[in-house]
């Protein structure tokens, strides 16, 4: 079951419109004999260096809107409930207001938890969370720490964080009824960008704004054949274009009240559900879209594999050619969208200096020191041991000996001697550092950064209880404090 995935992030894709070259219209000649329908969602390996793209920019134009709106939403259908979303509900326009700001709330929460994560994994979470902070108000009177607990396991706390922050602003500034319209939901709620602010105000509040998440980037790339770089300010136009076109159809005559109603919040869903479970990245399940015969791509490779694909010429004015398109090396439906180029994560390396306090009298007693990350940026508000992030230059070994000695000073209000250190013993420290030993390196790769943490075990004796924490200069937001000590049972609990 793939992952909702985006593109990049909610900030990577343009807010403009669409460029309005691709809104020009030409006469392409039809070409006759239709082929047989096979392996065309296959790539298949070019036996020349590039395969000719040559195609009228009209091809990147939603010309049938209505068209695709009807197959798609009668697919969607028989399709909605196939995974149990439980965020997933029918639209109701007689909702109250208080009632379409829950649903927003709800939805919220569930395209926050989607990002970069499978739905099988986030429902049981979904379920813990509206359990535990069933309303926004709940939400906003909650810590750092209990909205971490609840999140833990899912990775990127940021998005958690994001939530809490959203949460306590619309209490505060919308006395808890978050924006019915995705202008001002993007402008003012925290982590919300154009396509979170399009799926909520369309789903909860039957808002005509478009989605484009990668799902829906990877179908409609499909849709209309478009091999451009994915992540330029063109292309993205193109597709939030073409996501546009489709959202704001207007009520059809159908007998099949989804079709029928046309609810933008549908149209986005079942345009994401189609891209993530039909239009797959590797293997998409063609013969079984119901937007087969709307989608260039596919009906491109009909026409490849034709006999007479060869024989009838593509007469056009050369005005109207596709200028954005690059050749592709590769056939067949997966070709699109172009690859994107992926930037070298950067390096880093930190030094984790793991402290441990053993007491003399009692060696049952052992208890670590763990620090709260700062509110921002990467794993934000979250604990950890000690640590140097991002060290330039060699990590020799005074350099760790320095390292050492300016976190004891910041992190302790007691002195504590340090073995081998440059600066003169204080002789009235009831610390001492009684053993240092690198225990090896850990490496941990994000979507941007190769993390090595160099990791040092670090053993303080000395006194009954461990050495006073000092309190830091920016204060804790979590109910915890933001330097604590625990045992060795309480680390994995806190972390």
């Amino acid at each position: 079951m793939g992952k909702r995935r985006r593109v990049e992030s909610d900030d990577d894709f343009s807010q403009d419109e669409s460029d309005s070259d691709y809104r020009s219209s030409v006469s392409v000649k039809k070409r006759n004999k239709a082929a047989p329908r096979k392996q065309l969602a296959t790539v298949a390996k070019p036996t020349s260096a590039e395969y000719s793209n040559d195609h009228s920019k009209s091809q990147h134009v939603i010309s049938n809107a209505d068209g695709i709106c009807d197959a798609l939403l009668r697919w969607y259908s028989g399709a909605h409930a196939t995974r149990g979303m439980p965020w997933r509900k029918e639209y109701d326009p007689n909702l109250s207001r208080e009632e379409r700001a829950q649903r927003a709330y709800e939805v919220l929460v569930s395209e926050l938890m989607l990002q970069q994560t499978q739905v099988a994994t986030v429902i049981p979470y979904f379920k813990s969370w509206m359990s535990k902070f069933p309303t926004i108000h709940d939400l906003a009177a909650a810590t750092i720490d209990d909205v971490n607990a609840m999140w833990k396991g899912l990775g990127y706390y940021k998005r958690a964080s994001r939530l809490l922050s959203g949460s306590q602003i619309a209490v505060s500034k919308y006395k808890g009824l978050l924006p019915d319209n995705a202008h001002d939901l993007e402008a003012n709620i925290p982590g919300v960008g154009r396509y979170t602010a399009g799926a909520v105000c369309s789903i909860a509040y039957g808002e005509r704004v478009p989605v484009v998440d990668g799902n829906v980037h990877r179908l409609l790339s499909r849709l209309l054949a478009l091999h451009a770089s994915p992540k330029t300010t063109t292309t993205l136009n193109i597709l939030w274009a073409a996501a546009t076109a489709l959202v704001q159809t207007e009520n059809s005559e159908s007998d099949d009240s989804m079709v029928r109603n046309r609810y933008p919040g549908d149209i986005n869903q079942a345009l994401i559900e189609l891209g993530s479970t039909v239009c797959k990245v590797c293997a998409p399940d063609c013969e079984q879209c119901p937007l087969q015969s709307q989608c260039a791509a596919y009906q491109n490779e009909i026409k490849a594999l034709s006999d007479t694909a060869q024989s009838v010429p593509l007469q056009q004015d050369i005005e109207d050619l596709c200028t954005l398109c690059d050749p592709r090396s590769e056939r067949g439906v997966t070709a699109y969208p172009m690859k994107a180029e992926r930037k070298k994560p950067r390096v880093e390396i930190d030094l984790v200096n793991v402290m441990e306090w053993r007491s003399k009298s009692d060696p049952d007693n052992r208890q670590f020191l763990l620090v709260r990350r700062p509110s921002e940026g990467l794993l934000a508000g979250l604990y950890e041991f000690p640590t140097e992030a991002n060290i330039s230059g060699t990590l020799s070994d005074a350099r760790i000996v320095e390292i050492l000695q300016a976190q004891l000073s910041t992190l302790f209000q007691s002195p504590i001697r340090v073995p081998r250190s440059t600066e003169k013993e204080q002789s009235d420290a009831s610390y001492t550092i009684i053993q240092t030993q690198l225990a090896g390196d850990v490496l941990h790769i994000f979507s941007h950064i190769r993390k090595t943490y160099r990791v040092q075990w670090v053993i303080i004796e000395g006194g009954d209880e461990p050495p006073e924490a000092a309190t830091p200069q920016r204060p804790s937001r979590g109910r915890e404090k933001a330097r604590m000590w625990k045992s060795l049972n309480e680390v994995s609990i806190s972390k």
